[in-house]
């Protein structure tokens, strides 16, 4: 069964930066795509970012890209999220998740169907971005 668990949220000014890691269970990043998603206070949840299994195709929405980095550590069965510049829009609370779906394919990062069930989420972690 994947077990996930984020860490590293926080509160931080208007252009600062939060490292976000998600642990993995074992054998967790050999099988599965890994996302970040993110709930904001009154609205859906969205996907941001994702890395294929293999780690070498990352994704981004345009609201973060230039600004947020996916990465990963195979030794350490971590994903990290490393958010730059960070905006008052960017609040809410930050999920890991992992299904096989995430980035395997270059033209379709994330799964279409708004009902789709994802294998496993981890509890979330909080990060507030005000002055």
């Amino acid at each position: 069964q994947v077990q996930l668990v984020e860490s590293g949220g926080g509160l931080v000014r208007p252009g600062g930066s939060l490292t976000l890691s998600c642990v993995a269970s074992e054998s967790t990043l050999d099988h599965y795509g890994i996302g970040w998603f993110r709930q904001a206070p009154g609205k859906e949840r969205e996907a941001l970012s994702c890395l294929n299994k293999s780690g070498d195709r990352p994704y981004y929405i345009d609201s973060v890209k230039g600004r947020f980095t996916i990465s990963r550590d195979t030794a350490k069965n971590t994903v990290y999220l490393q958010m730059d510049n960070l905006k008052p829009d960017d609040t809410g609370v930050y999920y890991c998740v992992a299904d096989i779906a995430l980035c395997r394919l270059s033209n379709r990062p994330f799964p279409t169907n708004p009902q789709y069930a994802y294998d496993a989420w981890g509890q979330g972690t909080q990060v507030t971005v005000s002055s």
